[in-house]
């Protein structure tokens, strides 16, 4: 079938058929294009090109149907323009960038400034490097180890608290109803429950189960998972299991254990079999490995 531009041509040449003329009456600007022809036969020429004259009467009924509008269309294209633009203002400028580690995985990120970040297993840190200038500030999910570069106010969100740099050495872990930030060098303030407690080198912040622990002073110059070894001093035995998960990827049940007598020791990560036995002999349990899955019993 002919469309609209083929008809309209075709009129202006006399020659339609019939059947086409009872197409071209039945457009829906008919009655405009035939008293727009009328006008405009006024001041044509004897001869002129008919294409010529189809974009003409095309503008015209265009320009006609559509006056109303016309003002409208710069003033939307220039709301687009500026709606695109700022949002790709807006995603760049809040894009975060993030690294996340895996069950049995370490890594060592370099902050924008040159502060280090070593994340312990199944941990994440985002950071905005766009802002990074005016607003030194990471969030963090699991654990990781800060060296902090001298400058304006650095601060770590975690889930649990907010910890705000004063010093350069310190480590965040925040876990499932597990909080503990220890200050190696300098001075950090945590922020929890709307209340700042100042750590100067060798003291800690524990929350536990939503209780404050008293700890003794830290007398390592950093913590231990650094040398791939998880070290605990009077914890909840559940606490020592879900860090074990993390780090060699497996799943642990409890036969005959209670996980919530407290627990000191260590284990270390690049040895499951010495791993296991420091973990198992000072219970008196015993344990049987198979694939991912270790059941550790108590008679």
């Amino acid at each position: 079938m002919m469309n609209r531009e083929e008809l309209i041509s075709k009129w202006l040449d006399n020659d339609l058929s019939n059947q086409e003329l009872e197409a071209f009456k039945q457009l829906d600007d008919y009655d405009e294009l035939i008293k727009l022809n009328h006008s405009l036969k006024a001041f044509k020429a004897d001869e002129y090109n008919t294409s010529k004259e189809l974009e003409g009467v095309l503008t015209t009924v265009k320009n006609k149907k559509q006056s109303s509008r016309q003002w409208l269309k710069p003033f939307m294209r220039i709301a687009a323009i500026l709606a695109v633009c700022f949002g790709l203002y807006y995603y760049t400028t809040t894009l975060d960038t993030t690294i996340s580690t895996e069950f049995a995985q370490k890594t060592t990120i370099e902050l924008p400034d040159y502060s280090s970040v070593s994340l312990n297993a199944k941990s994440l840190l985002a950071f905005n490097k766009n802002k990074w200038k005016q607003d030194r500030e990471v969030k963090l999910q699991g654990e990781a180890f800060f060296k902090v570069a001298k400058g304006s106010s650095f601060k770590v969100k975690t889930a649990s608290g907010i910890v705000t740099v004063y010093g350069t050495q310190f480590n965040i872990k925040q876990r499932n109803n597990y909080f503990e930030v220890i200050c190696y060098e300098g001075l950090v303030g945590v922020s929890y429950n709307s209340q700042e407690s100042k750590l100067k080198a060798g003291d800690s912040f524990l929350i536990l189960d939503g209780k404050l622990i008293a700890k003794e002073k830290e007398n390592r110059i950093m913590p231990s998972w650094l040398n791939n070894v998880s070290s605990f001093k009077s914890l909840p035995y559940k606490t020592i299991i879900t860090e074990f998960e993390r780090q060699y990827n497996v799943e642990v049940t409890l036969i005959g254990i209670d996980s919530t007598q407290l627990f000191t020791g260590s284990f270390a990560h690049d040895n499951i079999e010495l791993a296991l036995k420091s973990i198992s002999l000072p219970l008196n349990a015993t344990y049987s490995k198979t694939n991912r899955t270790i059941i550790l019993k108590r008679e």
